[in-house]
């Protein structure tokens, strides 16, 4: 499975982005796909998923209440709608795709390229 994120950008604090994460390949109902971002100087930090069969998701407690993470089986896509944006939430934000939520990112065998937020006053 391929995976491929866009919709980053610059945004001003408290405003909004969706990102998307469009996977090529089969997504099994048993896969994760799964939202990391990292800052500079940082470790990358498991921000949010979704598990592709039952929808049930996952959110860290940095971005609840602000993030939602949505899919849509049609378009084989994992959305990432980010409101209320912080001057924390600058990233890199990238997908991946594994089995199981873990915050260590050797459990994702699959990633995509990533895509830049940037938030700004």
């Amino acid at each position: 499975v391929q995976l491929a994120e866009s919709g980053g950008g610059s945004v001003q604090v408290g405003g909004s982005l969706r990102l998307s994460c469009a996977a090529s390949g089969r997504l099994y109902s048993s896969h994760v796909i799964v939202w990391f971002r990292q800052a500079p100087g940082k470790e990358r930090e498991l921000v949010a998923g979704i598990r592709w069969g039952y929808g049930t998701t996952y959110y860290a407690d940095s971005v609840k209440g602000r993030f939602t993470v949505s899919r849509d089986k049609a378009d084989n896509t994992v959305y990432l709608q980010m409101n209320s944006l912080k001057y924390e939430d600058a990233a890199l934000y990238y997908c991946a795709r594994g089995t199981d939520y873990s915050g260590s990112p050797a459990s994702y065998p699959s990633w995509g390229q990533g895509t830049q937020v940037t938030v700004s006053a």
